[in-house]
């Protein structure tokens, strides 16, 4: 008899609101970095901004049928926060109309028996507070702000929401919005790209602010609303399976320096209480250090581990990237073959042992329950096929088949405390710098007209689950989070 994830296992489907929801000015909602960075030439592959999006503001209801459709347990969204407080700080007005719209859409879920797991931040910083003192490049007034703005959501929402992420991957924030620059606001050393901005510097105090909002909020969140709101929180981190190129101690050494940059800088101290040695050694005092009360404050300030991941990549010596630790990336192994099947996106290729070898590497490292939050797959030049040729989407099928059933693996044989998992995406939608060209759906959106039609890999998800999690009558183990003889996949390719 296969053996299946526990009953209380939940599955869903996630979105962020600036990729889905338009209507950027709608009832008081007040303009986020996203909105500005979007309209400035150049910026998105296709000159396109999430202006319209997939137009989930005004179609909130068709949306929640679909997913109700479905059958999916949760779904996982965001909140904008210059939605709720349009200028976005401590003393700024509420939009009371904006709070609406997010507790209905919290209640119309509730009826559909659909568990709402929210995301407080995802990316769309309100721009007056970028333009009021920097945003997150001062510590001191957007920890204020964004606890404030936690507050708001915990008190108008916590009764009904037990599921909390703080903030979407950070690393992203830091490096894309004040590294590469390609991300809002758009902050970098390349003048090309910025008219001011420091990539040696930023990216690292970026993510220093981050992780003391994070714990921040997970203070307020345990030590006034846990005790009786009865909920969790915790950070939703990307990172993807980093493995050595070859069996050479350089490679496996290079691997590590990969995951260590990619995930342990905000993994590392939330779960352990520092940051990794390899970043202190390579980036001196570049890299802010944690006060006393700080490193007090952030160890420990998750609940789980959220993960948000979409492929491996091969690791070697001799980069000279430090966002990337400098090691050099391929998926090109050493006998010329490739990793797995190409996405659209030149970073992503499928590969469904390197997932199960993450979930084993978070475990076995940080020892906290874990919710995949975000896993996904573009199919190459799906955006420019007819209709029926892209619902029958078997690249993403053949992607989430395999991690599917790397997970259940994970769990049975690896002994791996893996709580849930989130597809991305529900809907295709506004996939930031690349604008509308890519498609990480599994619903197809024709942007002309907003109808959804489902593509074949939602209804794999959504019989796979169907087949796979037990049923609560059937449910009569008790979980457990031990590993089993100390049982963990090899990571060889």
């Amino acid at each position: 008899m296969a053996q299946k994830l526990p009953s209380d296992f939940l599955w869903g489907m996630a979105t962020a609101s600036y990729q889905i929801e338009g209507s950027p000015d709608a009832d008081g909602r007040g303009p986020s970095i996203w909105d500005t960075f979007s309209h400035l030439p150049g910026k998105t592959l296709d000159g396109l901004t999430g202006d319209i999006a997939t137009d989930s503001y005004r179609l909130r209801d068709q949306d929640i049928a679909l997913l109700k459709q479905y059958g999916v347990k949760s779904y996982r969204f965001s909140i904008s926060w210059s939605r709720v407080i349009p200028l976005g700080g401590r003393n700024d007005p509420i939009n009371e109309k904006g709070i609406k719209w997010y507790s209905d859409l919290i209640d119309e879920l509730l009826e559909a028996g659909i568990v709402p797991f929210v995301t407080l931040y995802h990316w769309d910083l309100p721009q007056a507070l970028h333009d009021r003192y920097g945003g997150w490049l001062n510590k001191d007034e957007i920890v204020a702000d964004f606890v404030n703005y936690a507050r708001l959501c915990f008190e108008r929402f916590g009764d009904r929401v037990k599921y909390w992420l703080t903030f979407n991957e950070p690393w992203c924030i830091s490096i894309l919005g004040y590294g590469r620059g390609v991300f809002a606001p758009g902050r970098s050393s390349d003048r090309t790209r910025s008219p001011e901005g420091d990539s040696r510097t930023e990216p690292w105090i970026v993510g220093h602010s981050v992780i003391v909002a994070h714990a921040s909020a997970v203070k307020l969140y345990r030590d006034e609303f846990k005790s009786r709101q009865h909920g969790v929180i915790g950070i939703t981190l990307n990172g993807d399976m980093a493995l050595p190129w070859d069996d050479s101690e350089e490679c496996r050494q290079a691997a590590q320096h990969a995951l260590d940059v990619a995930i342990g800088w905000f993994a590392d101290p939330v779960y352990l209480g520092h940051y990794p040695p390899f970043m202190r050694q390579f980036l001196g005092d570049r890299l802010p250090t944690f006060t006393p009360e700080e490193e007090k404050l952030v160890k420990g300030s998750s609940d789980f581990y959220g993960m948000n991941t979409y492929t491996t990549n091969l690791i070697r010596p001799g980069g000279d990237d430090e966002f990337q630790g400098n090691v050099q990336y391929t998926f090109t192994r050493p006998d010329g073959s490739q990793l797995g099947t190409q996405a659209h996106c030149a970073w992503l290729q499928t590969y469904p042992e390197g997932f199960r070898a993450l979930l084993n590497y978070l475990w076995n490292r940080y020892h906290m329950p874990i919710y995949v939050t975000e896993n996904g797959f573009a199919v190459k030049n799906e955006n420019n096929m007819p209709l029926e040729q892209a619902l029958k989407d078997t690249d993403r099928i053949e992607y989430f088949k395999g991690n599917c059933e790397a997970l259940v693996k994970a769990v049975h044989e690896d002994g791996v405390d893996l709580r849930g998992y989130f597809p991305w995406s529900f809907l295709d939608n506004f996939e930031w710098a690349d604008g509308y060209q890519t498609r990480f759906g599994v619903t197809y959106v024709d942007y002309a007209t907003q109808k959804r039609y489902p593509k074949e890999s939602a209804w794999f998800l959504v019989n796979w689950f169907k087949e796979n999690v037990n049923s609560p009558k059937s449910s009569g183990e008790p979980r457990t989070s031990r590993i089993p003889n100390g049982a963990v996949p090899n990571g060889h390719i």
